[in-house]
């Protein structure tokens, strides 16, 4: 979606890579961007199937919560070159959003499940979420994690601003549309940032970009 969405907006700015650990996933990209040159692969985060320096921007979107994020960081740094970019995204474990629905909403449905179990509910019937094995870190500790892998953090982003906890949340979106026309609203700046979600940051390669203060994202 996000290659689409760049090949839209600006078709002859990027030569574009996309990588996936799943080959279904690959192949309903190539679907997408059949006709539009997008270089194609399956890989893992940690070992990504590329030389060394060979990209100028890497982007990890919804990808290191679910990785080795120490070793992935060594391999973006491996394969963009010196003063190159890496924009990654990370749901935010200190959000009041993802504090109650980790410690409280999935383990009420885990126990609901269980009962519903002891009085012979049929599997299906069941409620029986899965684990997702989401790794969430703070912002705090992604930046430490991307200095020691040779990163300079330049900026920190929050986004995904979400006042209302599971399951109350899916009636909101459903009702709001104006978050799919202006993405822009779900940014969260000041005292609003504590109540998003996820986050991005943006790091070089290097730390060749010197205008900019380095990131002190709080929490």
């Amino acid at each position: 979606m996000f290659a689409r969405r760049l090949l839209e907006v600006r078709p002859d700015d990027f030569r574009i890579t996309c990588v996936d650990q799943s080959p279904a996933m690959v192949a309903e990209a190539e679907t997408r961007v059949r006709g539009f040159g997008v270089r194609l692969a399956v890989g893992e985060a940690e070992d990504v199937p590329f030389s060394d320096a060979s990209f100028d921007v890497a982007v990890a979107m919804g990808v290191f919560e679910y990785c080795d994020i120490p070793a992935a960081l060594d391999e973006c740094a491996r394969v963009v070159r010196e003063g190159g970019l890496l924009l990654v995204t990370m749901l935010n474990p200190l959000s009041p959003y993802r504090l109650f629905e980790w410690a409280v909403y999935w383990p009420a449905l885990r126990l609901l499940g269980r009962i519903e179990q002891l009085f012979g509910a049929p599997f299906r019937r069941r409620h029986c979420p899965p684990r997702t094995g989401i790794r969430a870190v703070s912002s705090r500790r992604l930046c430490r994690f991307l200095r020691r892998a040779g990163w300079q953090p330049i900026d920190v982003v929050r986004y995904d601003v979400a006042p209302v906890v599971p399951p109350f949340d899916r009636l909101l979106w459903r009702w709001s549309t104006r978050w799919r026309e202006h993405p822009e609203v779900t940014l969260g700046r000041g005292v609003r940032s504590w109540l998003c979600s996820a986050y991005l940051v943006v790091a070089t390669r290097g730390g060749s970009v010197s205008s900019r203060a380095p990131a002190r994202p709080p929490g």
